[in-house]
């Protein structure tokens, strides 16, 4: 079984920055597709970045430009740098992993990291 265990999240003022970390308890990181999923009260859990394992990335419209996903395979964990931050983007953000090759979400999530923005 495959631990995905976030960190990061906090409070920060509209306008501020923080990193979350995702890091993987598999010996086949590398081979692995990674995604930040998030999911605000009264909110579906929407897709908000992935990464593949040639990292290759994707976005969200309304975070492009603002979050940027990355991964380090010495590390197995997996980064999204958000700027810029909107009270919109409060929620709780989740990763979510598993092999290359299959759909979106994959097999495997973390706890999830609360993310508050205020105003």
């Amino acid at each position: 079984q495959v631990q995905l265990v976030e960190s990061g999240g906090g409070l920060v003022q509209a306008g501020g920055s923080l990193r979350l970390s995702c890091a993987a308890s598999t010996t086949t990181f590398s081979t692995y597709s990674f995604a930040w999923y998030r999911q605000a009260p009264g909110n579906q859990r929407e897709l908000v970045a992935t990464i593949g394992s040639r990292t290759l990335t994707t976005y969200k419209d309304s975070v492009k430009g603002r979050f940027t996903i990355s991964r380090d395979n010495a590390k197995n964990t997996v980064y999204l740098q958000m700027n810029s931050l909107k009270p919109d983007d409060t929620a709780v953000y989740y990763c979510n992993g598993g092999p290359a090759g299959t759909g979106w979400p994959k097999r495997y999530w973390g706890q999830g990291t609360q993310v508050t923005v205020s105003s």
